[in-house]
Formats: C-alpha cells, structure tokens, sequence
C-alpha cells in the first residue's frame, strides 16, 4: 500500500490541473462513440473515467465483469470516476512519536482518498499529445495497490511517468484502471467458487487489459507492446495475472513490473469462509436459501457496513488479510506458490523488489505483544495454526527477539517501540513480501530475463525505516526508478543512457540494483540475506498457505 507518496502525489496533480486548460480539449473516438478529454499538460493528453465494464451493480454484484457494448454517443472523459467501494481505515491507537509518524503517512493521506461507488469500473488514459492511431507506442498499465481493500488510480499522476518518456525519446502511453476490492472484489467461501465468481478484482484487472488490446492504438499505443506493472496489492496482481490461465497472457501483455509484491502463499478459497459467513449474518441473508443470490439484493449502505465491520489492514491480525486472492479453482488453480513450481508463469521477462522494512507500517497494530511467549501466540494463532512445536522453536531462533536484528534492519537498538516490535516487523516483511520473491525470482532463474531491486533509501525515518511504498517516491517522482521502468516498457531491459547499470538476476547471481540514500544513490547487492530465515518461512507457507 502506498502512503506518504499519495499526499505529495495528491497536491502535484492538484497543482498539474491548470495547466494547458487554454488549448483545445483533444478527442478520440472509440467504436461510434467520441470521447473528450483534458490537456495534461504541453506534451501530454489525458482520457479519463472511460467505462470499460457494464457496472456491477444489482445482479451483476459479484459476478464476472461484464464486457461493456459498444460506445456511441458523446462522452465526457476528463475526470477520473469514482473509487470501488472502500474497506474503512480503522488505525491502531498510539501516542507519542509513533502518533506523529502515523498522523504524517496515514491520515494526512487518507483524508484525500476515496469518494467511492459500486459503478467504478473505469480506465484511464494518458498518452503523449504527438501521438496517433499509427505510432505504436509502448503501453505502461498500472495496477494501484492497497492490501487489496483500498486504493483508485486516482492517487497517482501519470503524466509525470508519460512526460518523463517524452524527455527520454522514449514516449510511452499510460494507463491505469479501477478494480473491486475488500468484500466486492475478493469475497471468498464456498458458495463463490460453487458459483466461479472468485477474485474479482483480479478478474476485472483482466477485463480491462482486454479492453487495452482493444482500444489502446486509438491512443496511440501498440496492443502487443503492453508492460503491467503494480505496487504492493498491484504488485502481486501482476504476478498472479502471470499465472493466471496456466501462464497464458492470451497476448494481454509482454512484460510485468512488480513493487514489493510477488505471488503470495493463499490457500484455498474456503479458507475465508469465515468472512463470507459474517457477511451473510451481518446482512441478513442468513436464512437465504442462496445466500449469494441474497447479497445481491442487500441495499449498498447494508453491504458496506457489514464488509467494513470485518478486520482491516490495520487491524490486529494485520497482513494476515481477511479480503485477499486465494484459489478458486477458475482465475487461481492452485496456491500461486505451488503453480509457480509446476511451471504454470508466463514466460515474459520481468523486474521484481521489495522495500527493505516492509513491515513495519503493518506491525503498529500489535505493540501490546512484549513478550518471546506472546509473540509466537501471535504467528500461530492469524499466520500458521498448523504449525507443529518444532516449527515453532525454528521460528523463535530464525526470527529471535533481538531487537538488533530486527525491522527496520541494520538501525541496531533504535526503532524498538517494543521488545518485539522490530522482530514481528521482519517477520510480517519477510513472510508477506521479501521471502515470497526470493522464491518466485530463484525458481524462474535460467528461465526467462529478470532483475531485481532492493530499496533502501529513506532509511531514517523514525521506526518505519525504509518502509512499505517509499520506492514509489523513485517513480512516480520521478525518479531513476521511472527512467529504469520507461526503458523496460520500451526494450525489455531496464537498463539505458540516463542510469546506472542493472545487471540481471539468476541463482548463480543473484543481483539486486539496490536504491540508497547519499550522493551515490545506488549500488549492486546480492539477494542472500536472511537466507536462513526465509528459506524456513518459504517451507511452512508452501505448506500452511494462508
């Protein structure tokens, strides 16, 4: 999820709206229908709010995303449509600097986002104003993140990442699409894969990469030229759009850019039976003789509440995630771990990193666990249930209540809010994003092309260290990380004129183009950290999948 980045984002594209606002709106015409947009800025022209799905509203609520009919008429494409329906932002309760910290990256930020609706499936477009129908452009598609409960392509300006092309000879089109989350989009149980109406969200991520193979050349763009690329909750839908249909992209895309997120290891999808149970009970669908076909009927107010009653990212039980991808026997047929063994990933080169506090932000919620003891209640109680003793003692040592060891790492005895809080950070970091790419990055290796990244600027920030969606700083800024993602987009290989060398990633070299804070800003690094410990927590998810 990204979080300081989205109110300096906020006010950029606040301050952007103005400008050109005297040159002529531009058009562009899709089916029979014409669509107006905006002029970003000189050399940028931006489509915005364009419907690519019918909405999932009454019996089309958790259901597959619809193809949208033909366009006629004229539309009004110069503002973003509203978010899909929010999971509420419960924060912990803290005083103090941690307070403070929280104040700056969550609630200043959160304040900006989301006016939301269930009619959201919408896409938007940003294309360099020098671009037609024939000039074949590369296609960037950014897939927001948010712990798959939150998030809207409205927090992030895309003209930054187009005209930075522009400047490198390079030019791009963007384009960024809304999605279902929380309950609307990742509702699991029985009854959903009965009726193959899992993981939404990632479903309506495939419908609208459909409708880019469609429509994108209007733009200017090239279908066959299509790189997604996501952070955090986008991140991982990259990957799982990798796996996705055995590993057949259907031509959807050629290429994937992953920030902090790989495949993750879910189970299946009756896993969360207790969420949709709590659902049905909160809505009154219990006595339902199908209770699906009942919450589609339950008034929007009624659903919303009952999904907002359910843990969120910052909820105790934190990253163990009550609204999230699992297997459903149709999008995912297997734990994304387990198809990444058989094989079954698109075979397209990628980039793939983490941050190196990942986390940190998501272990404020627990600051009550002081003790060794209450610290492994905690993992086997929301993590591993299953776990036998001695998988509980390997955890203890690999992952001990030294606070020198723990997140942010490599900052000694600073950051300790508690005895345990730097140890459950490295472990919710670690479980949930570092472990999950090591494993997705080493079973490709001699495969397919792909690099590795290892942020670690930002360093000093009180207790959250490098923390969770800083490197969007370094591209949506822009930053190097944008010129690395323009050249991938154009070349497959991330490397080019404007920055340092990035050398790829393999078993046997394992490299990673590592971000760090100073006059020399990055430098290459080995992917053998934590070797240990992670190799063990890779084990017991493969086996206790989420």
């Amino acid at each position: 999820m990204s979080l300081l980045h989205v109110g300096i984002l906020a006010l950029l594209f606040q301050a952007r709206a103005a400008v050109g606002a005297t040159l002529a709106a531009p058009t562009v015409t899709l089916d029979s229908g014409k669509f107006t947009g905006t002029v970003g800025s000189i050399n940028t022209q931006s489509f915005l709010g364009i419907p690519f799905a019918q909405p999932p509203v009454g019996d089309l609520r958790f259901r597959l995303p619809a193809p949208i009919p033909a366009y006629t008429g004229t539309h009004d494409a110069t503002a973003m449509g509203l978010a899909c329906p929010q999971q509420d932002i419960d924060l912990p309760i803290l005083t103090g600097l941690p307070a403070e910290v929280v104040d700056v990256l969550v609630n200043s930020i959160f304040g900006l986002v989301f006016p939301d609706s269930e009619d959201c499936l919408t896409i938007n477009v940003v294309k360099p104003a020098t671009a037609t129908a024939t000039s074949k452009l590369p296609v960037v598609v950014w897939i927001f993140g948010g712990g798959f409960e939150i998030g809207s392509p409205s927090m992030y300006d895309g003209k930054t990442i187009v005209e930075r092309s522009v400047a490198m000879g390079e030019p791009v089109v963007y384009v960024s699409m809304n999605y279902r989350v929380s309950a609307f989009g990742f509702l699991p149980g029985k009854e959903v894969r009965e009726a193959g109406v899992g993981n939404l969200g990632l479903q309506d991520q495939r419908e609208a990469l459909r409708w880019v193979q469609k429509y994108i050349a209007n733009f200017g763009g090239d279908p066959t030229k299509v790189t997604i690329w996501g952070e955090s909750a986008g991140a991982i839908s990259v990957s799982l759009q990798m796996l996705a249909n055995g590993g057949n992209t259907e031509g959807l895309f050629r290429a994937g850019f992953m920030q902090s997120g790989s495949p993750i290891p879910v189970g299946p999808i009756e896993n969360g039976q207790k969420y949709y149970d709590a659902i049905v009970a909160n809505t009154g669908c219990s006595g339902a003789a199908d209770t699906l076909a009942c919450l589609r009927t339950v008034p929007y107010a009624t659903l919303l509440a009952a999904q907002n009653a359910s843990p969120g990212i910052f909820a105790y039980q934190s990253l163990a995630l009550a609204w999230l991808p699992r297997e459903d026997g149709t999008f995912l047929t297997a734990n994304p771990q387990a198809l990444v063994q058989q094989g079954k990933v698109a075979n397209i080169p990628f980039v793939t990193g983490d941050c190196d506090d990942e986390g940190t932000l998501f272990s404020l919620s627990t600051l009550n666990i002081t003790t060794d003891a209450e610290f492994i209640k905690y993992i086997q109680t929301y993590w591993i249930p299953e776990a036998t003793a001695a998988q509980g003692v390997t955890l203890n040592s690999v992952y001990p209540s030294d606070i020198t060891q723990g997140s942010p790492f490599n900052t000694g005895i600073l950051n300790a809010l508690t005895p345990q809080f730097k140890r459950i950070a490295a472990f919710q970091g670690d479980g949930v994003f570092q472990a999950p790419r090591r494993f997705f990055q080493k079973s490709l290796s001699g495969k397919q092309n792909q690099w590795a990244f290892l942020n670690q600027r930002l360093k000093e920030t009180p207790l959250l260290g490098t923390f969770h969606g800083s490197d969007i700083l370094n591209v949506y800024g822009p930053g190097d990380l944008t010129d690395y993602l323009i050249n991938f987009a154009t070349t497959l290989n991330p490397n080019g004129k404007t920055v340092a060398n990035w050398p790829s990633y393999t078993s046997a070299a394992p490299n990673m183009l590592t971000l760090i804070d100073g006059l020399i800003t990055t430098t290459i690094t080995q992917d053998t950290y934590r070797a240990a410990a992670m190799q063990f927590l890779t084990n017991i998810t493969l086996e206790f999948p989420i």
